[in-house]
């Protein structure tokens, strides 16, 4: 008994040391916020002051722009240390050095896309001024690991890693990575190739349709094409690889983390990147963001108002970081900054604002390139055979010996089909490769140094000379300055196709045939633009010119129900002030969900539930609200009829290949409107809707009981912020995720994007990133919120604070943005 005793006592004074250390442990990995830090030898040249406000906003007060650039280098590293390091790894194709051979894949796939040789061309043509600003960001996060006693935050220590030196080339990088989450299409331009294999092409633009009244940019015959060129890989050879689609394009890669001893899930190489940002690499149907300016002929005060929800990815933390740059003499300016670049890229000055929704220009085409029978390290060109372009690099990875690996390039680009394994399940790559032209990769690549500029603006027009030289991705800014002005400006490069370019980039073209290439580059001064003569300009990546516009900007604009919505609210109210912007930008009202009510309503199922789903129905309106159940009865019949109507004419593996980030609802209101055969066949219209419905509400029963008055939508559609990568770890996502109930879809200004080929199909994943309103009355009234917090440490009560706020749930206001505003607690000065 003594012994036990002495066990016991031993037991408990372990545990209470363990305790002790764990506090002492949370407590020092907090950040150092007042005081003084000397930095001998880190680079910066003067003092530097940081402060924070009462809206948790980081002040950096300079005396000049490489110590600004410095502090908040050093103060992203303190908040956010684990985000950088991890997106780093990402751009790097460095994930299966710290996660093992499952991401194998995805370094593959960026290093074959050349990011980071990319950014070093881009990084070495910048100017002096600029390359040194770049520069001193990148050291201020190298003097902060270098010089801190701050405790690393703990996935450094499960994981088992050190942070790497972060350098400029990373921060120019981290654009270019930007670039990659908006700025394409090629996953849309595969997705035609692939169906093409299985239906005519008329079935192909179905599934992938033009903009609504307008005609397919193509009239070229793909799947005649595809099959007379015959790039498809033979039946029996794919029937092998069937798993092996659904396994890795579909669900993808299973991330084995030795250290937690579990298991995560992420994508496919090719959203893996996207996904590590924070969105999908050109394959969210509807994706995008919302935006709009007003002219002071329509708001209470006589001056502009200015609205901005970019729509991204949701994690955690957030992809934004809020913070004000002073610099006596040469700019001011507060708002959102993304940790890895130097400057505010969202925000406001003292006398002008801004905000960007994705153009969703065309900057990504395929080519399939031929490969010569021959001779296997040459491919096809407009002047014969020329060879590959080889490069071979050694990915280390955990657990195993180091991989040698070999990519290629061609004369458009990097051949990504040797990275993408849905790719090599499709194509015979015996034949063809595919490779990528993509406009981000170009050396006169000049984002960064636009964003720095853009920090100087007082006015629009000083604004729009700023962004002249913004690259990728293109974005459509909104503007209004003090003195009243408002304007829209399409920011960026678009390529310019030639006449006889008879594909326009919506699929892959053959790459030997001249007439594919581009010829050149929209001047900027043709670029879409509008002055707000109608009192306001919107913009939610509809197409974003009128039909008669001469440019070709791109085929693949998001269906325009948001900005439909958008109108509507403008229109409805003569006179708006800050209270209707925010309005507006809560409002969960679905015009694609009001499309499809009548055929709901008709929806005869032989169900136990059909009649409360049909009451239900009945009295619903469109409205995704939170609270209600009727939007997830609408939604999973939504859902179930896609998967009815598509995967018997593509069938269930290219359907799983496809679906989920697209939800083929273009497909489904072209069937039930119009009863279309072609693709409820063999069965009618009306039977392939009440089937749904059925499918549905076993779904609904199953997973929420038989009381359909007790389902909520909220319950389903939670906004889920994910951590990358303890996100994908059941244990640890308790504690590193961010989950409120939420309101919308992804159709409704509110945005709600969701994954249908999830374990949980409605949880929202894609929605608005930050929402900010500028009163031009008086800038200092602007206010914004994003889903999370301004920390990235999980131990932080900083880390989620935000979020029950921006879902709608807390009745507190928005958060107010100042310029200079009074500090909350004593200044963190660094000292060189």
């Amino acid at each position: 008994m003594r012994i036990l005793k002495k066990i016991i006592w031993w037991l408990f004074l372990l545990l209470v040391l363990a305790s002790i250390a764990g506090v002492i442990y949370v407590w020092r990995s907090f950040p150092t916020l007042s005081g003084e830090q000397k930095l001998s030898a880190a680079g910066l040249k003067d003092e530097v002051r940081i402060t924070r406000d009462a809206s948790d906003i980081t002040h950096i007060h300079a005396k000049n722009v490489d110590d600004a650039a410095f502090a908040l280098g050093y103060t992203h590293a303190q908040e956010r240390s684990w985000q950088l390091d991890f997106n780093r790894r990402i751009m790097h194709g460095e994930l299966s050095a710290m996660l093992g051979a499952a991401t194998l894949e995805t370094d593959k796939l960026m290093r074959s896309l050349g990011i980071i040789r990319a950014a070093q061309k881009q990084f070495d043509a910048m100017p002096a001024d600029a390359k040194a600003q770049v520069k001193a960001y990148a050291d201020g996060i190298n003097a902060f690991y270098a010089t801190s006693s701050q405790a690393l935050p703990p996935e450094f220590h499960v994981l088992g890693v050190k942070p790497a030196a972060w350098t400029g080339v990373d921060s120019v990088g981290w654009a270019i990575m930007m670039a990659l989450d908006l700025g394409g299409n090629w996953g849309t331009e595969f997705g035609r190739l692939s169906t093409a294999q299985k239906l005519p092409t008329k079935q192909v633009w179905d599934l992938f349709p033009a903009y609504p009244g307008d005609a397919p940019i193509s009239k070229v015959d793909l799947s005649k094409l595809y099959a007379d060129l015959g790039v498809f890989k033979a039946a029996e050879i794919k029937a092998a690889g069937q798993k092996f689609i659904e396994n890795q394009a579909v669900s993808g890669v299973n991330i084995a983390y030795d250290a937690t001893k579990s298991v995560a899930k992420q994508e496919s190489a090719g959203d893996v990147a996207a996904n590590i940002i924070g969105s999908e690499i050109g394959n969210i149907e509807g994706k995008g963001s919302n935006n709009w300016v007003v002219a002071g002929s329509h708001t209470v005060s006589g001056k502009p108002l200015l609205a901005n929800d970019p729509h991204l990815g949701l994690s955690a933390p957030a992809i934004w970081y809020f913070a004000g740059m002073h610099v006596p003499g040469v700019y001011e300016a507060v708002g959102a900054t993304l940790p890895g670049l130097p400057s505010v890229v969202l925000g406001r000055t003292a006398k002008v604002a801004w905000g960007f929704t994705n153009t969703g220009p065309d900057v990504q085409d395929l080519y399939l390139e031929q490969i010569n029978p021959a001779n296997p390290k040459q491919y096809k060109t407009p002047t014969g055979w020329a060879d590959f372009e080889t490069r071979t690099d050694t990915i280390k990875v955990k657990g195993q010996p180091d991989v040698s690996y070999s990519y290629r390039s061609t004369r458009h680009g990097p051949v990504i089909s040797d990275a993408q394994a849905v790719h090599a399940a499709v194509l015979d790559t015996n034949k063809f490769v595919i490779a990528l032209r993509w406009s981000a990769l170009d050396a006169d690549n000049t984002t960064v140094l636009a964003g720095i500029n853009a920090q100087k603006a007082q006015s629009v027009d000083e604004l729009i000379q700023a962004f002249s030289g913004y690259h990728s991705p293109m974005q459509n800014a909104v503007m209004a300055d003090v003195s009243g002005k408002i304007a829209y400006k399409a920011i960026g490069k678009v390529p310019v196709r030639s006449a006889d370019n008879d594909i326009k980039g919506a699929a892959p073209a053959p790459g030997w045939d001249a007439k594919y290439d581009w010829t050149g580059w929209l001047p900027y001064a043709q670029t879409p633009q509008d002055d707000g003569q109608k009192g306001w300009v919107a913009t939610a990546n509809q197409r974003i010119h009128p039909k008669d516009y001469p440019h070709f900007i791109t085929g693949d604009w998001a269906t325009p129900e948001r900005f439909d919505r958008i109108e509507a609210l403008m229109a409805a109210t003569p006179k708006h002030d800050a209270a209707s912007m925010h309005k507006i930008q809560a409002d969960t009202t679905s015009l694609a969900t009001q499309k499809l009510l009548p055929v709901v309503r008709e929806a005869r199922s032989k169900h136990a539930l059909a009649g409360a789903a049909q009451t239900m129905m009945k009295d619903f309106d469109g409205n995704m609200q939170a609270a209600s159940s009727a939007p997830l009865v609408f939604a999973t019949w939504a859902d179930e009829l896609a998967r009815g109507l598509v995967v018997p004419k593509i069938g269930e593996e290219k359907f799983k290949a496809l679906y989920g980030k697209r939800q083929f609802r273009g497909v489904v209101e072209q069937s039930m409107l119009s009863n279309d055969a072609t693709w409820c066949a063999p069965k009618s219209c009306a039977e392939q809707s009440a089937d749904a419905m059925t499918r549905a509400l076993d779904r609904l029963s199953a997973k929420y009981g038989a009381d359909p008055s007790k389902w909520q939508w909220g319950v389903a559609h939670v906004a889920r912020s994910i951590h990358k990568p303890f996100g994908n770890v059941a244990p640890l996502a308790k504690m590193f995720d961010v989950v409120v109930p939420t309101s919308g879809d992804p159709w409704t200004v509110n945005v709600g994007q969701y994954w249908l080929n999830e374990a949980e199909p409605f949880h929202n994943r894609h929605a608005a990133s930050l929402r900010s309103v500028f009163d031009l009355s008086d800038l200092d009234k602007s206010s914004f919120i994003y889903q999370t917090g301004q920390s990235g440490l999980v131990f932080s009560p900083r880390y989620r604070d935000m979020s029950l706020q921006w879902a709608g749930i807390a009745a507190q206001p928005n958060r107010a943005f100042k310029l200079n505003p009074p500090a909350v607690g004593d200044a963190l000065v660094l000292k060189p």
